[in-house]
């Protein structure tokens, strides 16, 4: 297969890399916003002998003649090249969001739906062995009646500065992971939240910072009521300066469960004769889920040979980014939110 790559950057270099090696991939045409940078990662592609190109513009991705698009550049440009992929009748991959807004996700959604064609979008916690056998297990009904979830997010340091901006806000580009995965996991429906979160900077405490100039928060928590009545907490920091910390605890009546506890999580016992800090920690998420993110792409490239359906679709994300507005909507207005209150619903 020939594979389109739009976007460059950290994650899009990583999925270069992957799609680079992987043995249905004969050769990938890369192009970035910043076209020096799509040429240099092609040449460190060639230079492992795999075949890669670079083109000068997005747009001439879509006439180099490729199977499929995957599409990991700025979150901005999301909907409008995946529409273009549709129009053109191309499957595409492309990692979260598809947009920062509803009505932009319904459109793009409707552009694939006219045209027939699939996208799937990069919620990569689905495709990580730990989540994957909560969700087996909860399905299962070993744990007995579900009736507690605990989900934590907490990267190392914030990303830059100017970033903020432009990612929508702690609960849209962060916490949307947990919420997917609350979901994913479960098999429920969120019926409704409540959100807080704090914006003072701490390493500024006393000064305006750089999330509240952005509107944004560094640190949340909100509280989920799942359809069912389960109770859920989600928590996420751009603070944890201990290293990168995902994880997920699920309760019922007959047993307990948590994902993302290993040798190199983050957490130290202050319990006499407990675990004591790892020797070496996550530093990020592209250490923590590049087994994850190289299942994900496999099953890309497995539904564009059409061998399975959709792991991810679109409509995931939606419902993942009305969670989030959801709680954007609550932290606000400092109340009780219900998802029937968010447009966009089936």
């Amino acid at each position: 297969m020939r594979i389109g790559l739009i976007g460059t950057g950290r994650i899009g270099t990583f999925h270069s890399a992957v799609l680079g090696r992987h043995p249905d991939v004969d050769s990938l045409v890369l192009a970035d916003a910043v076209p020096v940078r799509a040429a240099a990662v092609a040449e460190r592609l060639r230079a492992e002998r795999l075949g890669a190109e670079s083109v000068a513009e997005p747009e001439e991705v879509f006439a180099a003649g490729v199977d499929a698009v995957v599409i990991a550049s700025a979150t901005a440009s999301h909907a409008e090249l995946i529409g273009r992929a549709a129009r053109g009748g191309l499957p595409v991959f492309c990692e979260k969001p598809i947009a920062l807004d509803v009505a932009g996700t319904e459109r793009a959604l409707a552009e694939v739906a006219a045209a027939g064609t699939e996208l799937q979008i990069g919620f990569m916690r689905r495709f990580d062995t730990g989540f994957g056998a909560a969700r087996l297990m909860v399905g299962s009904g070993v744990l007995g009646t579900l009736h507690t979830v605990r989900a934590v997010t907490a990267d190392p340091a914030p990303p830059p500065a100017g970033y903020l901006p432009l990612s929508g806000g702690l609960y849209r580009d962060c916490l949307v992971h947990d919420f997917d995965a609350i979901r994913w996991v479960t098999g429920r429906e969120v019926d409704e939240v409540y959100a807080v979160g704090e914006s003072r900077d701490p390493r500024t405490p006393h000064e305006a910072g750089v999330f509240e100039e952005a509107g944004d928060v560094h640190t949340a928590g909100v509280v989920l009521t799942l359809d069912d009545g389960t109770v859920a907490t989600a928590t996420a920091t751009r603070f944890n300066g201990a290293g990168y910390d995902v994880r997920m605890e699920l309760a019922g009546h007959l047993d307990q469960i948590t994902v993302g506890l290993d040798d190199r999580t983050p957490l130290v016992s202050v319990e006499p004769g407990g675990p004591e800090r790892p020797a070496r920690t996550w530093p990020g998420f592209l250490e923590r889920f590049a087994p994850a993110y190289e299942r994900e792409l496999d099953a890309f490239l497995k539904l564009v040979r059409g061998e399975i359906a959709n792991p991810c679709d679109g409509r995931e994300a939606l419902e993942a980014l009305r969670i989030a507005e959801a709680c954007e909507l609550s932290r606000r207005e400092r109340r009780r939110v219900a998802l029937a209150e968010i447009p966009g619903g089936a």
